[in-house]
């Protein structure tokens, strides 16, 4: 079932401790169109079926990856997109964004995410996988 946009937002608001749903709304389009780029078939129109509307045609639109990012490439990449960003800011907004996106998408779905993914982003999506 979709997920409301307010909701969504509100979440990664609370996550992300953003003073502002524009702050959270600006962080959820950049991180999810950078994703959107790294997940292929299936796995990428489930999550964009429970997401809400706006923010699913982001990540079935996504910006184009010539390679999959590792997880600190993924993160300069969001920092570049979002004016005024470092690294470490960059790092909160996409743990914010994607600790949201696992939670919507369930554990079956956020581990099919992953495996589509270099490793290292469990961290950032909140399931740190066990060695």
């Amino acid at each position: 079932m979709r997920t409301d946009w307010d909701a969504f937002l509100s979440a990664v608001q609370e996550r992300g401790e953003y003073p502002t749903q524009a702050e959270a709304e600006r962080a959820s389009r950049v991180v999810l169109a950078l994703l959107g780029a790294h997940l292929l078939g299936e796995v990428r129109r489930e999550l964009a079926a429970l997401l809400p509307e706006t923010l699913a045609g982001i990540l079935l639109n996504p910006l184009q990856a010539h390679e999959p990012l590792p997880p600190e490439r993924f993160i300069r990449a969001t920092a570049a997109w979002i004016e005024g960003a470092t690294e470490k800011t960059a790092t909160w907004d996409v743990s914010a964004v994607l600790s949201v996106v696992a939670d919507t998408a369930g554990e079956d779905l956020t581990q099919r995410i992953l495996l589509q993914l270099p490793p290292g982003y469990d961290l950032l999506f909140g399931h740190p996988q066990s060695i």
